[in-house]
């Protein structure tokens, strides 16, 4: 089961630590991640609803301390492609295994100093289909990073230990000559959480109830190990491990 983890000091950085809890002033919210590919039979797609639950925490006493505290529900996206092959795009990226919550404030517009705990509700000015940046240029906190969800895909998609990182700025390479990736977008959307990644991946849940990573960690030390040794279950699907 997913815990309940810090995401967001600023709307500008993604993942900051904190501590604490408060009464949830903060706006929940849902939005649709859709992936769009070129291929030689034409455009394929895929999209996942996924809920955030925000709430509302504090360090210290002052309201400059507000801190939100995320609980992300959803499922990776599946998309199909040509050949039998699938793609899938992650709850998390390579640096943050919470990407899911922290991409939407990222791309939602920043309120001009509101104060206090109404700084978090810019997460609903987002309008219409924001398309997500392959990076994000650096910050005082971070340095580049990628905006994109972690993309994998499956040599045997009955087998979770053949699970293999798929580059987003060479599809090719993993499904074949003129399939490249065009865009990955979010929006707002009001529609149910998405559910039924299990009956693509049959072992997913047997396989979270005794595995917490698709693979051997390759490490003794999680900061050292690869990010294919860090994927998880739950990072295809929230909904079936409460």
């Amino acid at each position: 089961m997913r815990a309940l983890r810090t995401v967001w000091l600023v709307l500008a950085a993604i993942l900051l630590p904190a501590c604490g809890f408060a009464d949830d002033k903060a706006p929940d919210y849902r939005y649709r991640l859709t992936v769009e590919v070129e291929t030689p039979e034409g455009p394929r797609t895929g999209s996942s609803v996924i809920a955030v639950k925000q709430t509302l925490g504090r360090a210290g006493g002052a309201p400059a301390n507000s801190q939100i505290y995320t609980r992300v529900r959803g499922e990776a996206v599946a998309v199909d492609l040509p050949g039998g092959q699938t793609l899938f795009a992650l709850l998390r990226s390579q640096s943050s295994n919470d990407w899911a919550a922290g991409i939407v404030p990222a791309l939602a517009p920043q309120m001009v100093d509101p104060g206090g705990a109404a700084r978090f509700d810019g997460v609903l000015l987002l309008e219409g289909v924001a398309e997500v940046p392959r990076f994000f240029p650096p910050t005082k906190l971070l340095g580049r990073r990628s905006g994109y969800p972690m993309l994998v895909t499956f040599g045997d998609v009955s087998d979770p230990t053949s699970v293999e990182l798929v580059d987003p700025d060479d599809l090719a390479a993993s499904f074949g000559e003129g399939v490249k990736l065009k865009r990955i977008t979010v929006e707002l959307a009001d529609d149910p959480v998405t559910k039924g990644i299990d009956e693509r991946l049959v072992w997913l849940r047997s396989h979270g109830e005794k595995h917490g990573t698709l693979l051997p960690s390759g490490s003794r030390f999680v900061a050292d190990a690869k990010p294919i040794n860090l994927i998880s279950p739950s990072d295809f699907s929230t909904e079936l491990f409460k």
